[in-house]
């Protein structure tokens, strides 16, 4: 091929990804760009901005309940990230065996990641509450408990309580595409290790892994960042408490903005927050790409 064809196709492709680039940075590069001016200003909910320059960055360090739900929001991810792996595979186990009733537990599995995160919530909230939710009666009914277990009377509680509403509401979708990732994988492979004489944990370690490798890249990317924004499960569930104990990053920077009427230590912290996904998103994509590579 000429390089003259070469430059061809190069700027053909060029032309197609332009429209979608105009349309990011349109749509991304300019918001960004007015919230960074924002988080220049002191800039209150009702009245006139004016400028303070880097301010809003230097009172972050001694703001107490930001730090808070920074600490609060780390421990989240890691529970969630680690849980919903964990069952998964239980599940992707149980889900792609040749057995009978295989695509019905994949459609069970699936059924509550069509369900609204605010709307499962709510749904959540009424199975809880202490005064006729259905998980506490079923506990009595079991002898577990005398009385209400009080899902969110406390911080621990709530957690464990949120932890449960993503759990379910986020593993079918985890499932599914971890099964797309093993159908996906040459069937010669796992043969060929059996003639070998390669066990189930060898099998595991030697081909499923790193054949899902791209798969699990992209289902930790999305879990860490999913749950690094939670926002939706607790102001619903918990409303961050009890007494902030259950108060995530998102929910600090909504509480600052609409609650203590500040726009722009809210664009700080949200600049931070955006900062802080890049990079993670980013170490996480440099550790994959060192792997595959030869």
């Amino acid at each position: 091929m000429s390089t003259a064809t070469r430059d061809g196709f190069r700027y053909a492709g060029q032309a197609f990804v332009a429209p979608l680039a105009v349309i990011v940075l349109v749509l991304f590069a300019g918001p960004v760009a007015v919230l960074f001016f924002m988080s220049t200003q002191k800039w209150p909910l009702l009245g006139r901005p004016s400028w303070n320059g880097l301010a809003n960055f230097a009172d972050i360090l001694s703001n107490d309940s930001f730090l808070g739900a920074i600490g609060f929001t780390l421990l989240y991810t890691l529970l969630t990230t680690v849980l919903i792996f964990g069952i998964s595979f239980i599940l992707v186990a149980i889900s792609s065996s040749p057995r009978r009733g295989a695509k019905v537990y994949r459609t069970i599995f699936f059924i509550p990641y069509i369900v609204g995160t605010g709307a499962a919530a709510l749904i959540w909230l009424a199975a809880v509450n202490n005064q006729n939710g259905i998980a506490n009666s079923i506990l009595q009914w079991l002898g577990l408990t005398d009385g209400p277990w009080g899902f969110l009377d406390t911080g621990p509680q709530a957690l464990f309580t949120t932890l449960t509403l993503v759990v379910w509401k986020f593993i079918g979708f985890q499932v599914i595409v971890l099964l797309v990732g093993l159908q996906s994988v040459p069937a010669e492979l796992y043969e060929a290790a059996r003639m070998d004489g390669a066990g189930t944990a060898q099998r595991l370690r030697y081909i499923t892994f790193p054949q899902l490798r791209p798969t699990l890249a992209l289902l930790l990317i999305l879990s860490v960042t999913g749950s690094l924004l939670a926002f939706d499960q607790f102001k619903v569930l918990t409303h961050g408490g009890p007494d902030g104990s259950t108060t995530t990053v998102v929910m600090a920077i909504y509480d600052t903005a609409f609650q203590e009427f500040s726009l722009g230590r809210a664009a700080a912290l949200s600049i931070v927050l955006l900062l802080a996904l890049v990079v993670l998103n980013g170490i996480q994509l440099l550790v994959l790409n060192r792997r595959e590579a030869p």
